[in-house]
């Protein structure tokens, strides 16, 4: 099963604050716009989202089509393909991606500790 680029996805509560916080830390803004509410950033493979008002709780988050620098890989394991494969092991599936559609798409799933998984595919 390949899940794509991964990344932690943190719900801040001042993203301009944390924004500052992670660039001390020796992370540079790669993606996303403070202003909407949401950085991606980056410290050499390591990736971390800053997101504000868009989900509570932090998150793990798995891109498949991506590798880490966002750059779409030429193969990669469908986001409907995977659910099918977890379905099929008896995980569980809260919030799962229609299966009849194509392209972008998002489901998920929840660890035995509480993590939350986000399986979320851009193309």
């Amino acid at each position: 099963m390949k899940l794509g680029a991964f990344s932690v996805s943190l719900s801040v509560k001042d993203i301009k604050a944390s924004k500052i916080f992670y660039e001390k830390l020796g992370f540079k803004q790669f993606a996303g716009d403070y202003e909407k509410g949401h950085v991606i950033m980056k410290n050499e493979n390591t990736v971390i989202g800053l997101f504000q008002g868009m989900f509570e709780g932090n998150l793990l988050t798995f891109n498949p089509g991506w590798d880490q620098k966002a750059q779409n890989l030429e193969h990669f394991d469908d986001i409907r393909d995977i659910q099918k494969e977890l379905k099929a092991s008896k995980v569980s599936i809260p919030i799962q991606a229609d299966e009849t559609s194509t392209g972008p798409a998002s489901f998920v799933i929840t660890d035995p500790d509480g993590n939350t998984i986000l399986i979320d595919q851009h193309r």
